[in-house]
């Protein structure tokens, strides 16, 4: 499918084919302008039925099909992905709002993901157990079947690859239910990789609201395991309804994630990473560093590199390539300037932004400028809960010890970042932060093959690395007696 652009009209892809025909619509907006792009299919039940149908029904000569053969296959989808990196980038920018590099890097990062797990697909093998003279036991390592992955929209073309290529390697089948708001590149995505090689049903799109289709797949008795990245409320939804099919599930919900820089730090490399770390991709990460521990000797100075480099951040439309677009979704735009709001009521003192831009060629958009918040208290709400946009809250601390109980003190732990030329330090500190990931002198560190994922309401399991593709596979133990 060289040449990916965008459609007028967009629907679910079942058995390799694009689907666009049904009563039911809504449409898709260009966060950068507020104009529409493009009509989507509102599927349901029926839509996930058909999906799942399809995926089950291709599930056995894929899991059969030896792993060499399934691990060719995927980097056939890798190769094609990168040969459609410029057209699939383009929609992932108009349809998230995203700068155009990021929404190239994200490209480039799914097709990563398909070429890594394709050289594990035929590395999964079980063990002997000693068990004695007289029988012979051993273990398999057996696909679940259908994969049902729930994905967010700040990210939605790399965080289906995430989940869908450990799947795949491990000899499952897949339905993906993009998030309404940024459904568009997904959809290509699977045309895409049918084209490459990958055999119809093997993965399935279905297209439609979070509400009908979401739920719909979570709840199919056919889907044998779910990956969800999303809110904790919804990740909470998504337990109850897997829990009436005993489906195991993969959750990502989402952190408030402390950024300590102790004194020691080099400031230009620390004040340049924690700007990135809360700034990409206008702050829409789960794992952004949104709060930032600051000792109390270099606070003042380090606030003042992040104002300066905040004052320099281009905001624009994704296509024209800034450094910092809009936010995704018009809900999450309003909850972003609700916010805004709250810090000041609560205290706390904007160093910069802390508003929409006032440029006339923006006010159509949903941007916000980068924001940093001083004078902020671990206990007030901009501290405690998940804002998803670029607002940085910064607290002071005077002692390691101090530092570490003001990281902890919050429900979530995802990720957590660790700035200082103390090596000793950063490994004590690291060992003592509830944190699914922890990165040094850096942000975002550990790539594609290093395990992600949460402690508390962070959630549970992990993506990324070789540890991904365990949470695809289960263990059969076999023993027969030989004496």
């Amino acid at each position: 499918m060289s040449g990916v652009e965008l459609l007028e009209a967009y629907g679910s892809v079942v058995d390799g084919e694009h689907r666009v025909g049904g009563d039911s619509w809504f449409t898709t907006y260009d966060p950068g302008t507020g104009e529409a792009l493009a009509r989507v299919h509102r599927g349901g039940e029926r839509e996930v039925d058909m999906a799942v149908r399809s995926a089950y029904a291709a599930w056995h000569a894929w899991k059969t099909m030896p792993g060499v053969e399934r691990g060719r296959i995927m980097l056939k989808v890798s190769a094609a992905l990168l040969e459609n990196a410029e057209g699939l980038a383009r929609i992932e920018s108009l349809d998230n709002g995203k700068p155009l590099r990021g929404a190239m890097q994200d490209i480039a990062v799914a097709a990563r993901y398909f070429e890594y797990y394709a050289g594990l697909a035929d590395k999964l093998q079980g063990e002997t157990i000693p068990i004695g003279d007289q029988h012979h036991s051993y273990t398999r390592l057996e696909p679940y079947g259908v994969t049902g992955h729930v994905v967010p929209w700040n990210a939605a073309m790399q965080q289906a690859a995430r989940s869908v290529a450990p799947a795949l390697a491990a000899g499952n089948t897949a339905v993906i239910k993009p998030a309404e708001d940024t459904s568009l590149a997904c959809v290509h995505f699977a045309l895409i990789a049918v084209e490459a090689g990958l055999p119809a049903g093997v993965m399935n799109v279905v297209t439609g609201l979070g509400a009908e289709a979401g739920a719909a797949l979570v709840r199919h008795r056919d889907v044998r395991r779910i990956t969800f990245t999303g809110s904790v409320p919804t990740g909470q939804e998504v337990m109850r309804q897997a829990a009436a099919n005993l489906s195991p599930v993969t959750l990502e919900l989402g952190g408030k994630s402390p950024n300590i820089v102790f004194e020691d730090a080099d400031l230009d490399v620390a004040a340049a990473g924690s700007a990135m770390a809360i700034n990409v991709n206008a702050g829409q990460v789960c794992a952004a560093g949104s709060r930032l521990l600051a000792h109390r000797s270099i606070h003042d100075e380090l606030v003042e590199r992040l104002v300066e480099i905040d004052r320099k951040v281009r905001l624009g439309h994704g296509i024209e390539d800034p450094d910092m677009g809009p936010i995704t979704t018009a809900a999450q735009f309003a909850k972003v300037k609700d916010y805004l709001e709250l810090g000041v009521s609560e205290g706390a003192r904007v160093a910069v932004g802390g508003d929409v831009p006032s440029d006339p060629d923006l006010r159509a958009g949903q941007f916000i400028l980068p924001t940093i918040f001083t004078g902020v208290d671990n206990g007030m709400r901009i501290a405690q809960e998940e804002i998803f946009g670029p607002v940085l809250c910064v607290i002071p601390f005077d002692t390691e010890e101090e530092a570490v109980r003001i990281a902890n003190d919050t429900k979530y732990g995802l990720t957590a970042g660790i700035w200082t030329n103390d090596l000793g330090r950063a490994h004590r500190v690291a060992a003592r932060l509830d944190a699914g990931q922890v990165s040094v002198n850096d942000y975002f560190a550990g790539g594609i093959q290093a395990p992600f994922g949460g402690f508390k309401e962070s959630g549970f399991g992990r993506e990324k690395g070789v540890e991904a593709i365990y949470h695809y596979v289960q263990t059969k133990t076999v023993s027969m007696k030989i004496g």
